[in-house]
C-alpha cells in the first residue's frame, strides 16, 4: 500500500515538497554556519595601486604578526578565505589579494606563460604591494609570514630571496617551484601537498632541506624555528591540488607552523581552524537538489519530446571522430586570440568539437530518416522565458555563493565583453550534445559517455601542446565537476520540458560564465 502511494501523483508531489523543504533547510543552515565562521573578525575591502585586497583583522587590538596570503593560477583572493579566517581567529592580521589578471585585478596577466621573468616581475610587484600594505597597518607588529598556493609558491620564494630579513616564515601549499632560487637560506619553510597529488611534485621542495637531511620524512620538522632553519614536509589527507586549500590537515599545519615561528601571545595551543568545507558542500548540495522540485514546475514545451536519442553503439561509432580530429585541427592554431588566457583555446575546442558533431548528426539523420520522430508540437511563446529563467538559476543561484565563498565569479567590463564569444563556443557543443543524448529512445548513460569523449579530447590536446596548455591540467578536474553537475541539472530540465534547447542554453551560459571569470585576463 505504501509503495503504491509513493508512486501515485500525490506521493510524488509529497516527495517533491519534502526535497524542496530539505534543500531550503540545507541552504539556510549552511549560510548560517558560513556567516558565523567570520564572527569576531573584522573584514575590510581595499585597493592599493590597483591591487584589490581583503583584510581580516583579529578581535584583539594588541599588535599582531601579519600573514600575506597569495592565490594560485586562475584563482582569486576568495579562494584563500579558509587560511585567512583561520589565522585571523588565532590572532594574526591576514591579508589576501588578487594577482594581476585574476579576480578583480584589472591589470593584465602575462600572455606567455613561458616568459618566466615577465611573469615573476608582474606577480612579484603585486606581492610587494600587498606586503607593504600589510606591514603598514596600524595593528602590525613588524613580523611577517607569507602563505601561497600553486603558482604563488615561486613568487613567495623569490620575495624571500630578495628580502631575506623581512619574512620570518612561509607556508607553501602544493607550490610551483621553478628552482631559480636557492632555498637553503630562507627562513622557516613548510611545504604542504595533497595526498592525492603525484609525489613527483615534492621533488623541488626537497632542495630546501639542504644539509639537514637528503631525504626528509613526511610530518617531521627539521631545524629550529627560533633561528629560521626549520623545514617541514606535510601531506593533507584525501585531497588534491585545489582541495588542499580546504583540508583540515593543511590548515592545522599552517597555523602550527606560524605559531612556532612568529606566533602572537598565547599561540601554540590547538587553534580554532576554519571548517567551511562541509558547509560549502551542504550549501551547493541544497542548491542542486532544490533544482529538482523546481524543474517539475516547468511547463512541457515539446510533445512528443525532441531529440535524436542515439544508441550507445551509434555514439561510440561517431564520437571518436570529433574527439580525435579537434585536437589535431587546432594543433597549430595560435593561442591568444581572446584576452583571456587559455579561454580562447577552450572555447574554440568546444566550438570545433560541436561543429563536427553537427556534421555527423546531419549524416546520421540522412541515413535514418525513416526512424525520425513525428513532428512535435512546440510552445514557442513559453520557450524563451523558460530558457531565461532556467539559465538564470544555473548561473546565479550557483554563481553568487561561489563568488562569496569560493572564488571570484562576477565579471568586470572586460570579461563581460568576452563572455558572448565564449558562450557561442559552448553553445555549438552543447546544442549538438543535447540533441544526441536526449529523446524518448535515448540510451542510459549517453550524456556521461559524450563527456568522457570530450574529456579525452581535451587531454589529447594538452598532450599535443603541453607547453602552451600545461595549466589546463590543473583546470580539467574543475571542468569535469562542472560537466557532471550541469549534466544532472540539464537531465531534470529536459525531462520536465521535453525540449533540448532549454538545457543547452542554460549549461552553455553557466560554463561560459565560469570560464570567463576564472581564467586570467591578459589584455585590458
Amino acid at each position: 500500500m505504501a509503495k503504491t502511494f509513493l508512486f501515485s501523483d500525490n506521493g510524488r508531489t509529497l516527495i517533491r515538497w519534502g526535497v524542496a523543504w530539505l534543500s531550503l533547510v540545507a541552504i539556510v543552515t549552511a549560510l548560517w554556519q558560513l556567516h558565523g565562521g567570520t564572527q569576531g573578525i573584522e573584514i575590510r575591502q581595499t585597493q592599493v595601486d590597483g591591487v584589490p585586497m581583503t583584510l581580516y583583522l583579529p578581535a584583539q587590538e594588541t599588535p599582531a604578526p601579519v600573514a600575506v596570503i597569495a592565490h594560485g593560477f586562475a584563482g582569486s583572493r576568495q579562494m584563500m578565505q579558509p587560511l585567512a579566517i583561520t589565522l585571523a581567529r588565532n590572532g594574526y592580521i591576514a591579508l589576501t589579494f588578487d594577482f594581476p589578471g585574476h579576480g578583480a585585478n584589472r591589470q593584465p596577466f602575462v600572455a606567455n606563460l613561458m616568459d618566466e621573468d615577465r611573469r615573476r616581475a608582474l606577480l612579484g610587484g603585486a606581492l610587494e604591494t600587498a606586503v607593504t600594505t600589510g606591514l603598514a597597518l596600524p595593528g602590525a607588529d613588524g613580523r611577517l609570514a607569507l602563505l601561497g598556493h600553486s603558482m604563488a609558491g615561486d613568487i613567495l620564494l623569490m620575495h624571500m630571496h630578495e628580502h631575506p630579513r623581512q619574512v620570518q616564515a612561509a607556508v607553501l601549499l602544493s607550490p610551483y617551484i621553478s628552482g631559480a632560487f636557492s632555498l637553503e637560506t630562507l627562513n622557516n619553510l613548510l611545504f604542504v601537498f595533497g595526498s592525492l597529488e603525484p609525489t613527483e611534485l615534492h621533488d623541488p621542495a626537497l632542495n630546501a632541506f639542504g644539509p639537514l637531511t637528503p631525504t626528509p620524512e613526511v610530518g617531521i620538522t627539521y631545524g629550529h624555528p627560533a633561528d629560521g632553519s626549520a623545514r617541514r614536509l606535510a601531506l593533507a589527507g584525501g585531497v588534491e591540488h585545489i582541495g588542499v586549500l580546504y583540508a583540515q590537515d593543511a590548515l592545522r599545519e599552517s597555523l602550527a607552523w606560524l605559531d612556532a615561528s612568529i606566533g602572537p601571545p598565547g599561540a601554540g595551543h590547538d587553534g580554532d581552524v576554519e571548517r567551511r568545507g562541509p558547509w560549502l558542500g551542504l550549501l551547493f548540495l541544497g542548491i542542486i537538489t532544490l533544482a529538482w522540485p523546481l524543474s517539475r514546475l516547468l511547463p512541457r514545451l515539446a510533445v512528443p519530446p525532441l531529440g535524436l536519442g542515439l544508441s550507445r553503439w551509434s555514439l561510440l561509432k561517431m564520437l571518436w571522430i570529433p574527439a580525435l580530429l579537434t585536437p589535431l585541427l587546432l594543433w597549430a592554431v595560435p593561442v591568444g586570440l581572446l584576452p583571456l588566457l587559455l579561454v580562447d583555446y577552450l572555447a574554440l575546442h568546444f566550438a570545433v568539437y560541436g561543429l563536427l558533431c553537427w556534421v555527423l548528426l546531419s549524416w546520421w539523420g540522412r541515413r535514418h530518416r525513416h526512424d525520425q520522430s513525428p513532428l512535435a508540437t512546440i510552445r514557442w511563446q513559453a520557450l524563451g522565458p523558460v530558457t531565461v529563467l532556467v539559465a538564470g538559476y544555473l548561473t546565479l543561484a550557483i554563481g553568487i555563493p561561489v563568488h562569496l565563498y569560493v572564488t571570484g565569479y562576477l565579471p568586470g567590463v572586460e570579461r563581460a565583453l568576452i563572455l558572448p564569444l565564449v558562450f557561442l563556443g559552448m553553445l555549438l557543443f552543447f546544442s549538438a550534445d543535447e540533441w544526441m543524448t536526449r529523446g524518448a529512445e535515448a540510451a542510459g548513460g549517453a550524456y556521461a559517455l559524450t563527456k568522457v569523449f570530450l574529456f579525452l579530447s581535451l587531454i589529447l590536446a594538452v598532450t599535443l601542446r603541453l607547453e602552451t596548455l600545461f595549466f589546463l591540467i590543473i583546470i580539467l578536474p574543475a571542468i569535469l565537476v562542472c560537466l557532471t553537475v550541469y549534466g544532472l541539472l540539464s537531465g531534470w530540465i529536459y525531462r520536465a520540458t521535453g525540449h533540448p534547447w532549454v538545457g543547452t542554453v542554460a549549461v552553455a551560459l553557466a560554463l561560459a560564465w565560469g570560464m570567463s571569470v576564472t581564467f586570467p585576463l591578459v589584455r585590458a
